[in-house]
């Protein structure tokens, strides 16, 4: 009796399939270990931190219109109880108001992170910036976005980059001895 036919009858066919198959196999590839994510509510604290340290001599205030502040107060109570998506539709409704409003704009920025929409957070705060002041809180929270959505992505250089403009949104009052 041939070698082939022994060893056919030694096993069960379930066995030798499943022997077979297992022989077939190569092992699942090993993936590289991910980056942990950042958090989006520590992405915008840090955002708005960088906003709070933000002591310049000079801080940019537009003249508060009523209808727009009361969007805002309302988007931020969202925010504020993780209803994202009513705060982005507040704020959107704001900026169809006021579409050219650079605290608008990056007030919407901050909640496009929250929703996880990193494009559309560096196109809005890219906006605020281009139509800003380029000084003062909101200059640092436009940039720190910038920042935040390049750590995020993985662009080490990027961040740094934007972490630099960070510091040049600040203008150091005269020393007046």
């Amino acid at each position: 009796m041939s070698l082939v036919r022994r060893f056919l009858r030694a096993w069960p066919l379930p066995l030798l399939a499943a022997a077979l198959l297992a022989a077939c196999t190569t092992p699942a590839p090993v993936e590289a270990p991910k980056r942990p994510a950042l958090a989006p509510a520590s992405m915008v604290a840090a955002i708005r931190a960088a906003g709070e340290r933000e002591q310049s001599v000079i801080a940019v205030q537009p003249l508060a219109d009523p209808g727009i502040s009361a969007w805002q107060s309302a988007a931020e109570a969202d925010v504020q109880a993780g209803h994202y998506d009513a705060a982005a539709s507040k704020l959107d409704q704001a900026l169809k108001r006021s579409p050219e409003s650079p605290d608008l704009l990056q007030d919407r920025a901050e909640v496009a992170v929250y929703q996880h929409d990193y494009a559309l957070a560096q196109k809005l705060a890219q906006q605020s910036w281009t139509l800003g002041p380029k000084l003062g809180p909101l200059c640092a929270r436009n940039w720190e976005t910038l920042a935040q959505l390049r750590r995020e992505a993985g662009d080490a250089a990027g961040a740094a980059t934007a972490q630099k403009w960070v510091a040049k949104c600040h203008v150091q009052g005269v020393n007046r001895y």
